[in-house]
């Protein structure tokens, strides 16, 4: 009998051992956020455990980095499994095509240029506007705005009387 209680106590006492030696999931969840923390892209990312499962949520870059990360996390003792709430981050958009937009002298002699042979045509030019007053035939008009748009200036006021 005595070695029967004997045998059930170490079993007790070995149960409680292997029991209590179960890593805790706070202590997990530290060493996951740990071990993301080294992979410079992940620092914002958030770590959530219960029960060994890990939940990881924050932004990443790119594929790769989204998986480099369920795997780190994988890797740490104690997590049974990982569930990868990880987004990717969208690109930056595209930089915008430039309009080029001519500086006033360059654009005042080349405006004088397109409009030479429109003796009752004025044309003046400031921040890039060109503002034209006086007289045209309308058969003259689209030849002197396709000259004068192709110039690139940031807007074309048209104040012409049409004949």
């Amino acid at each position: 009998m005595k070695i029967a209680n004997v045998l059930m106590a170490i079993a007790i006492v070995t149960t409680t051992g292997f029991i209590s030696c179960k890593p805790k999931d706070a202590d997990v969840q530290a060493a996951v956020e740990t071990k993301l923390k080294t992979k410079p892209d992940m620092a914002n990312a958030s770590v959530d455990v219960k029960d060994g499962v890990a939940t990881i949520s924050g932004e990443c870059k790119d594929e790769t980095c989204k998986a480099d990360c369920e795997k780190m996390a994988q890797e740490v003792k104690g997590v049974k499994s990982v569930v990868n709430n990880l987004s990717i981050a969208a690109p930056p958009p595209p930089p915008a095509a430039a309009v080029v937009i001519s500086p006033d002298e360059t654009l005042s002699k080349a405006v004088m240029d397109a409009t030479k042979d429109f003796a009752t045509v004025k044309a003046d030019v400031k921040d890039g506007v060109i503002t034209l007053t006086g007289n045209i035939k309308k058969a003259d008009l689209p030849k002197l705005m396709m000259t004068l748009n192709s110039l690139k200036p940031q807007k074309i006021e048209n104040k012409l009387t049409v004949k």
